[in-house]
């Protein structure tokens, strides 16, 4: 069972890792237990059948994909029918613009939810990239808009999206034209 908690928690944290101690601390094993875990996990993944492997960055393990497969991800992203931008994507995309350089942790608190996987996908894409460390602990990457990003949205330069301002006074607009009496309702029962 610990070796799919494992497996289950190595994707979760996706490209920030776990450490031993982690591990030690989240399954309540000691490290040498852990160790074992990881070398078992990491046995199953070299099988010619898994897209995935185990490595160790950083001082960290994460699951990466293999190399060797490498071709198929890349025709991936540049297949046209699959290069599209889910709303999750926009919204991490709107955050970045609007608050650049920011970094993946301010873009989690914005957004409520994770976004580390969408960011890895931006940044495949283009749309993003990364522009320096924040002063921060850990100095953690700061990411930025890119001229990709600015033509595939007809943009000349980051000041041309529309203001935030303008954009909250446009819903507020329409939510005062949509106001409506909960308690009245224009239908009306059928005297019989």
């Amino acid at each position: 069972m610990h070796k799919a908690v494992l497996e289950g928690l190595l994707f979760v944290v996706g490209e920030d890792g776990l450490t031993i101690e982690q591990l030690v601390d989240v399954l309540e094993i000691n490290e040498e237990e852990a160790k074992c875990l990881l070398m078992e996990l990491k046995k199953d993944y070299e099988s010619d059948n898994r897209g995935l492997r185990i490595d160790f960055l950083g001082n960290k393990f994460k699951l990466t994909t293999k190399f060797e497969h490498k071709n198929y991800y890349q025709k991936l992203i540049e297949n046209p029918e699959t290069n599209f931008l889910s709303q999750a994507a926009l919204e991490t995309l709107a955050i970045i613009a609007y608050n650049e350089p920011i970094t993946r942790v301010q873009i989690d608190e914005i957004r409520g939810v994770g976004t580390t996987s969408i960011i890895r996908k931006l940044v495949a894409k283009g749309f993003i990239k990364e522009s320096g460390r924040s002063d921060l602990p850990g100095r953690p990457i700061l990411y930025e808009t890119t001229h990709e990003f600015l033509d595939y949205f007809c943009l000349s330069s980051i000041e041309d999206l529309p203001k935030i301002e303008d954009i909250l006074k446009e819903f507020s607009d329409k939510d005062e034209d949509n106001n409506t009496d909960l308690y009245t309702s224009k239908y009306t029962e059928e005297e019989s």
